[in-house]
């Protein structure tokens, strides 16, 4: 089928290749403007738009699908739209364009964490299981019937990121036989069923770690906002950034958020149990080793996060 391709970071990457693969005719790529990237904010284009252009692709540059827009993605004619974190919504004058809609590929088993950040909200509930799933895109959010999904593990060290990059390569491999049954006439979606669930953009607030809550929920949320929006706690009047923790369930006594530094482990108290700190970054450094920043601090005995 003719095929717009709507996306913008790297993990659309897979699914543009997938289909691609699949023999489908990209007609058109649609992503995000470039933004500025780096300490020097040079302006870049997408992950998405860079291979586009690599692969000769016409690509549309839009925040939002404006009059212009929609006449770039009616004058490319597409047959379908398959659309992979694009990262704007599409109004309904424009979800008609394609004859058979716009095929969104989704980041769990719908309805399950609907919204903007379905993988983030899965690690940090504590979820076993996640998934994709394919469906069309209709005025609601993430509302739509459901033409497939699969279902990933999520394995006890994954952070929100790591888990997305394997769901990027499977959700690609579920987009393509989604395309694929559509051309061929014989998928049809299926309207969701379950308990609805929201999953709303995460913000800096949200990885604030509270030293009061339990040590488990504390390694879930570090590793939910792992990479983005990353995971810190203050210390002496600055931002101190956090990688994901170990459990410590071995000690008890350390109160939440006072520190012990051992000769190889820097432990942190919580709610619960200790955690052990891996790598951490105080403001205005690189990320380094715990223990190799807590070599360096003056007063060993008496350090407690605010």
């Amino acid at each position: 089928m003719r095929l717009l391709f709507a996306g913008t970071p790297a993990v659309a990457l897979p699914s543009l290749e997938a289909l691609r693969s699949a023999g489908h005719e990209i007609v058109a790529v649609l992503t995000r403007p470039d933004a500025p990237l780096g300490r020097k904010r040079v302006m870049t284009p997408s992950p998405v738009a860079a291979r586009a252009a690599e692969l000769g692709l016409p690509v549309i540059k839009a925040d939002k699908i404006d009059a212009d827009a929609a006449a770039a993605i009616a004058a490319a004619a597409p047959e379908v739209a398959a659309i992979v974190a694009y990262g704007a919504l599409i109004p309904p004058s424009a979800l008609g364009i394609p004859e058979h809609g716009w095929i969104n590929l989704h980041f769990s088993l719908l309805p399950a964490w609907r919204g903007a950040a379905p993988v983030q909200h899965s690690v940090i509930n504590g979820d076993e299981v996640t998934g994709a799933s394919t469906f069309l895109l209709e005025k609601g959010l993430d509302t739509g019937p459901v033409y497939g999904t699969m279902t990933e593990a999520i394995r006890p060290a994954d952070t929100s990121a790591a888990l997305l990059e394997r769901l990027s390569h499977s959700g690609a491999v579920l987009l393509a036989q989604t395309i694929d049954g559509i051309a061929a006439g014989q998928l049809s979606g299926v309207e969701q069923q379950g308990e609805i669930s929201l999953a709303p953009k995460l913000s800096l607030e949200d990885g604030h770690v509270h030293w009061d809550d339990p040590a488990l929920a504390i390694n879930r949320r570090i590793r939910g906002v792992t990479s983005e929006p990353g995971a810190w706690t203050m210390l002496a009047g600055q931002r101190f950034k956090l990688s994901p923790v170990l459990l410590r369930t071995d000690v008890t006594d350390l109160a939440p958020a006072r520190l012990r530094i051992e000769a190889k482990s820097v432990l942190v108290g919580t709610g619960s149990h200790a955690v052990e700190l891996v790598q951490v970054q105080p403001a205005g450094k690189k990320l380094m080793q715990a223990t190799d920043w807590a070599r360096g601090l003056a007063n060993k005995e008496d350090v407690v996060f605010e």
